[in-house]
């Protein structure tokens, strides 16, 4: 299956077959699906063998904790916080991380251990370090990786601060999502180096840049596909409530009303999310679900000023909004998306990072091609 997607590559294959995904994962867990965030119901190993056997088995994600470890499941309102990754973005990953005989290597996430039991494999123990902020995760990773003779440093910290003991590093993979890279991880790579990390902006849409590591400190490389990960602890989003919006609470209140051409379904794609929130970095988004597929999705900024709403509903070619506060947030996005058009729709694998002690930027095509920000 992995080699049929292209994603188990040949030099991975001696790992894939000596560290099992079923030795690096718990026996209650939450399988979710390959194309989303949706979680199923719980599967215990001890009471449905084979179903949990199907799924471990399966490229799925397996979420394995629920809010930091505060509850045990996956009811309404809880959020996955560790998991096991899919096989097919596992090994995806390693792939571009293009790891070579003697690297050493700093994993941010250890989770199950998995990964951090492929690389240690593959490398050598010695020369893996791995971090992870949960210190109840990590103590079960290293029973794990210590059970398949693999032992490389376990770290229980901070990931956003990296590890700088064991630096220089040749390669470092962060196995959480990030909308900032920790100036840390380039001061702690040796030149040259590769760090290959789930990146996306906070309004949603997130994919993989491999960076390298180049003179002065300045990290440079492109997006090499999508992805879908929890975001690092350090980095989580917190967004203002709707009701802290002027005039959100008796909506419409005194908005200004429209109509549209521009689909609200559009924005759930997470390239448009992502072209979204690079050029709109301080917008977020909550959706009202209503009736036979019809919703009111809600454009909001963190600055509490502005808010907009538009209509959904299945078959519609024009769309009701409505705009409220100094900004008009709509406005903003079918700008938005009236440049995507006009760069001829890309897609991630158009997108690159660039990362200096000075901040970070996204550019379309080549680094002297910045993506606009929209400035409030």
């Amino acid at each position: 299956m992995l080699l049929e997607k292209g994603a188990l590559t040949s030099d991975w294959m001696p790992a894939f077959k000596a560290v099992p995904r079923d030795a690096f994962v718990p026996d209650r867990l939450w399988p979710g699906t390959a194309g989303g965030n949706r979680q199923g119901e719980a599967i215990d190993r001890n009471t449905d063998p084979a179903r949990w056997w199907g799924k471990v088995h399966s490229d799925v994600p397996l979420t394995t904790q629920w809010d930091d470890g505060a509850h045990a499941g996956a009811d309404k309102g809880r959020s996955p916080t560790s998991s096991n990754s899919m096989p097919t973005m596992v090994f995806s990953m390693l792939d571009a991380l293009s790891v070579e005989r003697g690297n050493r290597v700093l994993e941010i996430g250890t989770g199950t251990g998995w990964n951090a039991a492929l690389l240690s494999y593959r490398l050598g123990p010695d020369n893996v370090v791995t971090v992870e902020v949960d210190p109840a995760v990590a103590e079960e990773a290293r029973r794990r990786l210590a059970a398949a003779d693999l032992n490389p440093l376990s770290v229980v910290g901070d990931g956003a601060q990296g590890y700088p003991d064991g630096a220089p590093y040749d390669r470092i993979i962060a196995t959480c999502g990030i909308s900032t890279v920790p100036y840390e991880w380039v001061e702690q790579a040796a030149e040259g180096a590769v760090i290959v990390a789930p990146w996306g902006p906070s309004y949603g849409g997130q994919g993989i840049a491999r960076l390298r590591v180049g003179e002065g400190g300045v990290a440079m490389g492109q997006f090499v596909m999508s992805s879908a990960f929890m975001r690092l602890r350090d980095q989580r989003d917190t967004f203002p409530p709707t009701d802290a919006f002027p005039g959100a609470s008796n909506w419409p209140s005194t908005a200004s009303r429209r109509t549209t051409a521009l689909s609200p379904d559009d924005m759930g794609s997470w390239h448009h999310m992502f072209t979204l929130g690079v050029q709109v970095p301080d917008m977020f988004c909550r959706v009202e679900r209503g009736k036979a597929g019809a919703y009111r999705l809600w454009l909001l900024d963190m600055g509490c000023t502005s808010w907009a709403t538009a209509d959904y509903e299945p078959g519609r070619t024009a769309f009701e909004v409505a705009e409220y506060g100094p900004r008009h947030l709509w406005a903003e996005v079918e700008a938005v998306m009236s440049w995507w058009r006009e760069k001829g729709e890309p897609r991630f694998e158009r997108y690159g990072l660039t990362v200096t002690p000075h901040g970070q930027r996204v550019w379309l095509d080549s680094p002297d091609n910045l993506v606009p920000v929209q400035v409030p």
